[in-house]
């Protein structure tokens, strides 16, 4: 049996710049972290005397005899790149609901090349397992996906990312003094209760970046840099607010990136003690990050309890093997 273990991760600034159709043109940049929330994937070879060959257990239980069958989509084109042919069992289990701005797409896709990969007693470094699940999602799923979240989840820590026009990628690990507890506990995760895929939200507004918004683009990128100085010199309030600036770059975008309830939590959360904030992920719904310093969160909480809250701390492990036999 094999056991990967990867991280779901939080987009501070840049998202957008690491979608292709704007970095070949103009390079990116993201300042991402990832946090102590997991998707768990196993992986075990199934006996002959089954009645069936490949068994699947994530939101429904598959029992299946060939690889076509496998309704996942995923899993599907995994087994087939990898030309598996005895059977196999995967067992995915997740902290988070998916499709919640979290990452947990690329995750899945990260944790289960890592699995293969091992199954294969293949060694790849941070940086190969990232490019490989990159090229999984974009040439294999075909999905409009941005690079950040393979990097993010195959990495892991505080980072900051800057994207060449070729694709290729530097990983700058940010060290924070040691007030990052200070700084982790002013951020609130909050879930907006709605679920939608990336790629359909993305796929409405990524491809006009390059024409439509160049300069707002500009903008986002340059707050990469601006962010990471202020954490540099424990400036968090001020981490807050920019954060706020980009929330409303990242809005003017595309009409579907919010919506009336999402825009009624956010104004809600501001009127109530927090800075700044941002949905994350490409937009739609999912979970909304805040930054609301830690004196003012009992009060931004008693006044409501339709919240939910997700506590969470910054991790520094990217995705890895906890079991192999």
């Amino acid at each position: 049996m094999i056991i990967t273990k990867t991280p779901y991760r939080i987009s501070f600034f840049g998202g957008g710049t690491d979608y292709p159709s704007w970095f070949k043109e103009n390079t990116g940049k993201f300042l991402s972290t990832t946090i102590d929330k997991h998707i768990y994937l196993s992986l075990k070879n199934v006996g002959p005397y089954f009645s069936y060959k490949h068994r699947l257990i994530w939101s429904k239980i598959e029992n299946v005899n060939s690889v076509k069958s496998i309704q996942h989509n995923v899993v599907r084109k995994m087994l087939e790149y990898f030309k598996i042919k005895n059977g196999i069992e995967i067992h995915y289990q997740g902290d988070l609901p998916a499709r919640s701005g979290m990452g947990s797409s690329s995750s899945f896709v990260t944790g289960l090349m890592k699995a293969f990969l091992q199954k294969k007693l293949i060694k790849v470094s941070k940086k190969e397992l990232a490019k490989k699940s990159i090229f999984f999602e974009q040439k294999i799923l075909n999905e409009i996906v941005g690079i950040q979240d393979a990097i993010s989840t195959s990495y892991g820590g505080f980072n900051r990312v800057d994207i060449k026009k070729d694709g290729s990628f530097n990983v700058k690990n940010i060290k924070i003094s040691n007030q990052i507890n200070y700084f982790n506990k002013n951020l609130v995760l909050v879930y907006t209760g709605i679920q939608r895929t990336a790629n359909d939200i993305a796929d409405k507004y990524v491809s006009r970046l390059n024409k439509d918004k160049i300069i707002e683009m500009n903008e986002i990128n340059s707050q990469v840099v601006e962010a990471e100085q202020l954490l540099s010199k424990n400036r968090f309030d001020d981490f807050g607010k920019l954060m706020n600036e980009g929330w409303k770059l990242k809005k003017s975008l595309s009409k579907v990136i919010s919506n009336k309830k999402i825009d009624n939590l956010y104004d809600y959360s501001m009127a109530n003690g927090a800075l700044g904030g941002k949905l994350l992920g490409a937009g739609g719904g999912g979970f909304m990050l805040l930054y609301i310093p830690q004196n003012l969160q009992k009060n931004f909480f008693k006044k409501t309890n339709k919240i939910i809250n997700v506590p969470f701390r910054f991790s520094k492990e990217g995705s890895k093997i906890i079991l192999k036999d």
